[in-house]
């Protein structure tokens, strides 16, 4: 098996593959970030059978935690596999801070957490705020301390999707770009490398300072969402709430009282970052 070793923010991996092209991939696009000597999770890119490590290669992830019923990846798809494979681990056997599905951008000390469903802009707009004098801290995790309540950040490689592809080659044509990857089980995909500052700064947390659940595709709206309707939005939308107990609950319910939340409906990345700068410079 052919590995790399990875940190992103607080957390460490080891990511291990039966072809050395998919850990050239990693070790190309994760190059700027820290590589450990003791890593938190492994994560195994597999063939499902030894002819299908070398006649119509089929990928299979495996690791500290994995899904039995999870279908394998063509070998074209290993990098997304390898994000899978992170991304599971994180999100079934990560507990020093709350988990949510969400976005995150930085800007003058203070956090911006951007949740919703799929195709609901928010990877997309954290990329876009990245590259307008936010600092990018995590398009697919963002985490909350246990004890302070900050964002902690996790800037893993951005995940653009459809749409999203050809609006950030076009915002930024200078960024170093993964392959296109198509039909993906989420559509086509194509991985960009975050800004170093984003990775230079992967330890430095902010504060909260708004909760904005986006939706693409209607008609300009900014409203309000009550803390209550906050709350029940993100026990679904974190991985680990339920386990943390206690804590989990106490720590949800500091950030729902403290953080205002909004919902903006948009058609554009021009209009969110309109609306968004408008709520920000209320704050």
């Amino acid at each position: 098996m052919h590995e790399i070793r990875i940190t992103i923010g607080h957390a460490s991996f080891r990511i291990c593959s039966a072809w050395p092209k998919v850990i050239e991939q990693l070790e190309t696009y994760y190059a700027a970030y820290p590589k450990p000597q003791i890593v938190d999770f492994t994560v195994r890119l597999e063939a499902i059978s030894l002819l299908r490590r070398y006649i119509r290669p089929s990928v299979m992830i495996d690791g500290d935690f994995m899904l039995p019923e999870a279908a394998p990846l063509p070998l074209e798809q290993a990098l997304l596999g390898a994000e899978m494979g992170m991304n599971l681990q994180m999100a079934l056997g990560w507990y020093r801070q709350l988990i949510l599905h969400a976005s995150s951008a930085e800007k003058d000390g203070r956090a911006l957490i951007m949740t919703g469903e799929s195709g609901s802009g928010k990877s997309t707009l954290s990329a876009l705020l990245g590259n307008r004098g936010w600092r990018f801290m995590g398009d697919e995790f963002a985490f909350i301390d246990l004890d302070s309540g900050f964002a902690v950040p996790y800037p893993r490689l951005i995940s653009l999707k459809n749409q999203a592809i050809a609006a950030m080659e076009q915002e930024c044509p200078n960024a170093r770009f993964g392959p296109l990857l198509k039909d993906t089980p989420k559509g086509d995909i194509r991985h960009m490398v975050p800004p170093i500052d984003a990775i230079r700064k992967m330890d430095h947390s902010a504060k909260p300072a708004m909760l904005l659940f986006p939706r693409f595709g209607f008609d300009a709206e900014i409203y309000d969402i009550l803390p209550s309707e906050a709350f029940m939005r993100l026990t679904h939308a974190s991985t680990n709430f339920v386990a943390l107990g206690e804590v989990g609950f106490n720590t949800l319910t500091r950030f729902v009282c403290e953080v205002p939340a909004y919902g903006i409906n948009y058609q554009s990345g021009d209009e969110a970052e309109d609306m968004i700068n408008k709520l920000w410079d209320k704050l």
